[in-house]
Formats: C-alpha cells, sequence, structure tokens
C-alpha cells in the first residue's frame, strides 16, 4: 500500500514534519510493507518556510534584517532545493510575534525588514517568490517592503521616509525609477487567505489594527491613510488595488505587493500544493493522511486538511484525518472529503499532556489506524 501523509503543522507543539515523522513511524510499526511517503504542508503562514524546503530538499538562509520597529535582528527564508525559488514568510521580519505587548504600534511599525528578506533572495538569483503574509504588526500599506527595495516616496517638503501607517498621509509622489530592476524579472506570488479590501469597514485597518495596538481613533486614521496612498497607487501607477480581495491583509502588504512588485495573490494552500507537487504525489497513492492541531467545521473554510482531501477525492481516494483535538462541528467534515477523523488525545479534555506528548500521542494513533486498515472484516 501506497500512503501519503501530508499534515500540516501541530501549532504550538509539532513541525509539519514532525507530525508525519510521527505518523509514519507508527504505521510502519504495525504495516511494514507499507510505502509512506512524508509531505510536510502549510498554508502559507507559519511554517511555510520549513514545509516547502523539506519538501523540497531546500536549504534555510538567515539574514540580519529590521524588525517592525527598525531594530536588526536576525531572520530567516527558505530557498528551493532547485535554487530557483525564495519561500519568505513576511512575519519573520515584520511580524507582530517579534514584539512585546507594549510594543505594538501600527502608526509607526515598518515593513522594511520584508523588503529586505525579498532583496537578499534576489541577490541569490531566484526566479520566483512565493511569500506568505499572515501574522504581521504592521499597517503601511507595504511601503517599507517597497523602500528596501528601492521605490521613493516624496512630500510637500522633499522625499519622504515612509515609517509606519503614520507616514502615508504625508506622501504626494510615488518614484519607481530606482526600483530593484530584478522585481520585472522575478515573478512574485502571495500566498493570502483573507478577502479584506485596503480600506473601509472590512479594511486592514478596522479589522487587524486593534490587535496591532491601535484605538479607535488611530484606526480611523490609520484607514484615512491607507486610503490616501491608494489614490496615489491608483493616479500615479495605474493600479486600482483598493477593493480588490487581499488587499487589506497584513496591513496593506497585499496591496503594496500588488502595487509595488506585480505580486499575484492566491490561496495558501494553492500555492504550496504547487510547488511541493502534492497531486502528482496524491495520484501515485493508495490513501492519503492529512490533518492538523485542531480540526473543526472551520477546516472546510480553505485550511490545509481541506484542500488535501478534496484533491484526494478528485482522484478517488479515502481520505484519514488526524487532529490534536476534534471539535463537535468537526463530523460536518465527512461530508467534505473525509473518510476517517481521529484525535490524538487519549485523556479527554488534557490537553497540556497532548502538546507535551505530542510525538507518542501521534504514533499510536498511527499504530491504531495501521490495525483498523489491516482487519479482514
Amino acid at each position: 500500500m501506497n500512503i501519503l501523509i501530508a499534515p500540516d503543522s501541530f501549532k504550538d507543539c509539532l513541525s509539519a514534519m514532525e507530525v508525519a515523522d510521527a505518523l509514519g513511524r507508527g504505521i510502519r510499526k504495525i504495516m511494514p510493507e507499507a510505502s509512506c511517503e512524508l509531505l510536510p504542508l502549510a498554508d502559507g503562514g507559519e511554517g511555510t518556510v520549513e514545509s516547502v524546503i523539506d519538501a523540497t530538499g531546500g536549504e534555510k538562509i538567515h539574514v540580519r534584517v529590521m524588525d517592525p520597529l527598525m531594530r536588526e535582528v536576525l531572520s530567516f527564508y527558505g530557498i528551493t532545493g532547485d535554487g530557483e525559488t525564495a519561500v519568505i514568510e513576511m512575519a519573520a521580519a515584520s511580524g507582530i510575534e517579534l514584539l512585546q505587548a507594549d510594543e505594538r504600534d501600527p502608526w509607526i511599525t515598518s515593513t522594511f525588514g520584508t523588503g529586505q528578506l525579498i532583496r537578499d533572495a534576489l541577490d541569490r538569483g531566484v526566479r520566483k517568490i512565493l511569500l506568505g503574509i499572515g501574522g504581521s504588526a504592521t499597517n503601511d500599506g507595504g511601503a517599507g517592503m517597497a523602500q528596501a527595495l528601492g521605490v521613493t516616496f516624496s512630500g510637500k517638503f522633499g522625499t519622504i521616509n515612509v515609517q509606519g501607517g503614520g507616514t502615508l498621509a504625508e506622501v504626494t509622489d510615488l518614484h519607481m525609477d530606482a526600483r530593484d530592476p530584478r522585481i520585472s524579472r522575478t515573478e512574485v506570488i502571495v500566498a493570502c487567505d483573507v478577502d479584506n479590501p485596503l480600506t473601509g469597514p472590512r479594511g486592514a485597518s478596522a479589522i487587524y489594527g486593534p490587535q496591532k495596538g491601535a484605538d479607535p481613533a488611530m484606526v480611523k486614521k490609520l484607514d484615512g491613510n491607507l486610503a490616501h496612498f491608494a489614490e496615489l497607487i491608483r493616479d500615479q501607477l495605474g493600479k486600482d488595488i483598493n477593493g480588490v480581495p487581499g488587499a487589506g491583509a497584513a496591513g496593506g502588504l497585499g496591496a503594496g505587493l500588488m502595487a509595488f512588485l506585480d505580486a499575484r495573490l492566491v490561496s495558501g494552500f494553492d500555492m504550496i500544493a504547487g510547488v511541493v507537487g502534492l497531486e502528482g504525489k496524491i495520484r501515485n497513492s493508495d490513501l492519503v493522511i492529512t490533518g492538523e492541531g485542531k480540526m473543526d467545521g472551520q477546516t472546510r473554510f480553505g485550511k490545509t486538511p481541506y484542500g488535501v482531501a478534496q484533491m484526494a477525492k478528485k482522484h478517488g481516494l479515502p481520505v484519514i484525518g488526524i487532529a490534536g483535538t476534534l471539535d463537535e462541528d468537526a463530523a460536518v467534515l465527512y461530508e467534505h472529503g473525509f473518510d476517517l477523523l481521529m484525535p490524538i488525545q487519549e485523556k479527554p479534555g488534557d490537553l497540556e499532556s497532548s502538546l507535551r506528548e505530542g510525538r507518542q500521542l501521534l504514533e499510536r494513533t498511527a499504530e491504531r489506524m495501521a490495525r483498523l486498515l489491516k482487519m479482514k472484516i
């Protein structure tokens, strides 16, 4: 039997590769004859770099960049095994987890470090950049990122150093003449699984500003600043990005990537599935196992296990979902491509033990699953 093991990470517990490895060990204890292919996955957020370099035999690159408050920090990104593609998590340079709670301030936080990661990848000769934009601390419309790549801004009194969403109101002109010329020869694909526009009641500032430290008064000003920035982009670059679904992701970084890097926004799962060749591996399998830390009714709205299940069903394969915990409404997933759902918890409600003993629980769950598969009924 050819078994494809293609899970997402179990957040705060194990990486996708660690999950896949534990499941594979458990299956082989009971079914040593089985051929298990391990394919760690992600959806464009945390763990995307690890997933892609594990799946492609790539390399993790460490580089010093500026954090959201323009302090030097050691960051990272990945290069695929063929050296052609860079995989970047913007949160590794411009993420909210890099700040203490009392440091969060979208008026001044910048995406400059994300631009530095892109520039370093260009220095290594990549032809494609895959960029996950979840978990940001910023609301600058991608202006900081653009500055790191040579775009400049000016206002009433000359050149402006845009640092944070608060400065955008001062910008009157965008200058693309010094933008890194390699960008025009590089495909930029952005993993974006939200459909928020740049501004308005569902925009970047209104929906995500408060968790980044903005009070209601600041949210209103930030939204106005992004609207002004969008007008400049429309009038001077000929790109009307304000209402594009996903433009509001990562504090408007989605909009900035489209405006300044000609980026294309796609679903995170689709992006990763294409890079790792998921569909081809599914076609060569007899059974597909996927999963993530928590599976519930929301899993069917674009999460990695749902994407795996849908692709497997396209080829008529059975799908097993493994989860750290299963919510009561997870049963709806049986209507969306899953044939069996299995939680790893052995003591009801004991989440702390599940996190601590994740590897062992996954392995034992896989053993039970393998025994079920071997049953002759």
